[in-house]
């Protein structure tokens, strides 16, 4: 049988007291507990969240856990429905303009962007929502839908898209112009941050999803790390600070710290359909899409992705 010293070249410590400071993977034998203990990574965990009121997929979605705002979708025909997340329960608001599904979106519950989407045909409108009701923004240059956002009303972005692009439009409040483009075209890129720090994850080309990500620093994108499992799904978050809930029907999470991914735990319906997010990897949320169960359910996520001492106990 292999020992730890083999497998690993190392020798486990022995001390009286935990390190103060201990690093991923780190090992060690607490004997005043006494206690075999290792530094690992806590798993994040899902928890039931109030139903949406009209049941709906492909919708848009933005804000945090408990702010967020669900907008657009397919009933199954177009819908121009709006509802607002406290955290508890959600409230219908003001209709949008547009009805229209696979919309992307920025900003925040009170001060949001709805960005192109889809209705008989790919379009350039933006809406804008000021905590009750939607008005017209501006027209983006290249129509567009699935389109990852980031930011906020006034200094956002609007990340490829279908049909397949690598073209990302940045937003002053007023009117859309050409930003830098993605290193790669991307459909159903997932879009976190802001407009100058900026990240894209995952996506795919029409064909197949990547495990790629790409950086924003305002003007252009580079290669970002690689995550743990391709998607194409939903999330948001910061560069720092991101989440990815993979949709059609498989139903994975990832976090992003910054430096790492790592595997959070699964939902518990496996969304077939684009459902709406919002938040980030420390306290996320997810609502609506074709489900096993119902088309209405919200879904809380509690992060992990941090180190954590754990201790060994017999099985």
């Amino acid at each position: 049988m292999s020992t730890y010293y083999q497998i690993f070249g190392g020798k486990i410590n022995v001390v009286s007291a935990d390190p103060s400071n201990p690093i991923k993977g780190q090992v060690w034998f607490n004997s005043a507990t006494p206690a075999l203990k290792y530094r690992g990574i806590t798993t994040g965990t899902w928890a039931s969240g109030g139903n949406m009121n009209t049941a709906r997929y492909a919708l848009g979605g933005l804000g945090t856990q408990t702010a967020a705002l669900g907008f657009g979708g397919y009933i199954p025909s177009y819908t121009a429905a709006t509802e607002e997340y406290d955290g508890t329960t959600w409230t219908s608001s003001g209709n949008m303009a547009n009805a229209a599904f696979n919309r992307g979106g920025a900003g925040t519950q009170t001060v949001g962007l709805a960005i192109g989407g889809f209705l008989a045909g790919y379009i350039t409108a933006s809406e804008e929502y000021n905590g009750t009701a939607w008005s017209g923004g501006g027209a983006l240059a290249t129509a567009r839908g699935s389109s990852g956002g980031a930011g906020t009303q006034t200094v956002a972005l609007a990340i490829g898209g279908s049909p397949l692009t690598a073209a990302v439009e940045e937003y002053n409040g007023t009117s859309w112009s050409a930003g830098g483009n993605l290193t790669a075209a991307r459909e159903a890129l997932v879009g976190s941050g802001t407009q100058t720090a900026a990240f894209g994850m995952g996506g795919g080309d029409g064909v197949v999803y990547t495990i790629n990500t790409q950086n924003y620093d305002g003007t252009s994108w580079t290669a970002g790390i690689n995550m743990n499992l391709i998607a194409g799904g939903v999330g948001g978050g910061t560069q720092t600070s991101a989440l990815v809930v993979t949709n059609e029907g498989v139903g994975t999470t990832q976090e992003y710290n910054g430096s790492a991914w790592f595997t959070g735990g699964s939902p518990s319906f496996a969304r077939s359909g684009f459902a709406g997010a919002a938040g980030s990897a420390a306290a996320g949320v997810i609502f609506a899409g074709i489900t096993t169960g119902s088309q209405t359910a919200t879904e809380e996520y509690s992060g992990g992705g941090a180190a954590a001492t754990k201790t060994v106990t017999a099985t």
